[in-house]
């Protein structure tokens, strides 16, 4: 599980992230909302030991990430929303050594790996430098690499991005598979559907505090609203201050 308290993260006089109090248990899918700017990615760097919380703890299955930060990342799979590749090294070779970043290797990996590259259809590419691969592709062994050393948590940035319809739906399984296991998901997106229909519970940011955290059930009555996207746009303060047609006759 994930579990935030009084996570702040400050720069300067600027304050991103402002006491963010957050549990995600373990069998959850949770998704992680807010508008540009609104301290989401900088609250999953933090979660993902990227960034030092300027106050508060972050604990990831029980281990609190700055007094016991190899236990904390052990149990952590991260896909961040801009990955980096070491581009010489074939597709197998990057996830043994993402595995190995985790003490994990062997036969046991190798097999593991080889069910993720089959399962993003990255089989043929298996023995091909990383530098052939397209945006897609590299983002697809990206989420093989978090989830290869099989860890208790995963959190993602932008889970989508760059990835074809098949692959989407594929991810979207492996995620509700995983959480169906007792494992936990945490998930940034600014796709509202994705969130809307994937996630168990969603929290929205804004400026840096989390506004509203609850099922879609609860939200829709707690905002008296419909849909996902009318309570984004009411929470996060978003209008649109121009009429489209306005706009494109003016």
């Amino acid at each position: 599980m994930i579990e935030l308290s009084a996570l702040t993260k400050r720069y300067g006089k600027f304050t991103a992230v402002d006491r963010l109090d957050l549990v995600v248990p373990a069998g959850e899918l949770f998704g992680f909302l807010g508008p540009n700017g609104a301290g989401k990615t900088t609250t999953m760097r933090m979660i993902a030991g990227i960034l030092r919380p300027s106050e508060g703890t972050v604990r990831i299955a029980g281990a609190d990430l700055v007094r016991d930060p190899l236990a904390a990342k052990r149990s952590l799979g991260f896909i961040p929303d801009r990955p980096f590749i070491y581009e010489k090294l074939t597709g197998i070779e990057f996830l043994r050594f993402a595995a190995g970043l985790y003490g994990a290797q062997g036969k046991a990996v190798d097999h593991r790996a080889n069910e993720f590259l089959a399962l993003f259809d990255l089989e043929p590419w298996r023995d091909e430098l990383v530098e052939s691969y397209s945006h897609g592709m590299r983002q697809k062994l990206i989420i093989a690499s978090a989830f290869v050393h099989e860890p208790a948590v995963i959190v993602v940035d932008e889970p989508m991005v760059g990835l074809d319809p098949k692959s989407s739906r594929t991810l979207k399984e492996l995620f509700r598979r995983y959480t169906d296991d007792g494992h936990t998901v945490m998930m940034s997106t600014h796709t509202l559907e994705v969130a809307e229909g994937m996630c168990d519970r969603i929290g929205i940011m804004q400026r840096g505090k989390l506004v509203a955290c609850g099922t879609m059930k609860e939200l829709r009555l707690e905002n008296d609203a419909d849909d996902l996207e009318d309570i984004f746009l009411k929470l996060t303060g978003e209008k649109i201050t121009r009429d489209v047609a306005e706009v494109l006759h003016a």
